[in-house]
């Protein structure tokens, strides 16, 4: 069963990311989600894969249907969304380790992507579960 969500809420659906090629972007999103953390810019993305920005920015929309920026703000999202779920740790540290940066920046990204402030969002994946199931 699906949590639970308060009214207008987006849904909680995982985006699969395709699969690499030859010509493919695939190098610098795979080198991109082991750094969240840090700045990436659209330089780096396009050096982790030996290509120019012009034409990584090409392939890479025609790979993900997204831009990079959006690719990467959609990434450091399920970040935060992951460590909401799994841990306590406070939502400034969640923030830098998904790469926000401030709590304020996660909170204006999650609300905007799904809706929901950070702390609602945990509440939903923290619910008691009902007696008597």
């Amino acid at each position: 069963m699906q949590p639970w969500r308060d009214g207008g809420q987006a849904q909680y659906v995982e985006r699969p990311v395709p699969g690499a090629t030859a010509t493919s972007t695939a190098p610098a999103r795979a080198w991109a989600l082991e750094r969240l953390d840090l700045p990436v810019t659209l330089r780096d993305l396009a050096q982790a894969c030996g290509m120019s920005v012009r034409t990584f920015t090409r392939r890479f929309r025609e790979e993900t249907g997204l831009s990079p920026g959006q690719w990467l703000l959609r990434q450091r999202v399920a970040r935060a969304r992951h460590l909401l779920e799994a841990g306590d740790l406070t939502v400034e540290r969640i923030a830098r380790e998904a790469g926000f940066g401030t709590a304020t920046s996660l909170r204006t990204h999650l609300r905007a992507e799904l809706g929901v402030s950070p702390t609602a969002y945990r509440r939903t994946f923290r619910a008691e579960p009902a007696l008597g199931r």
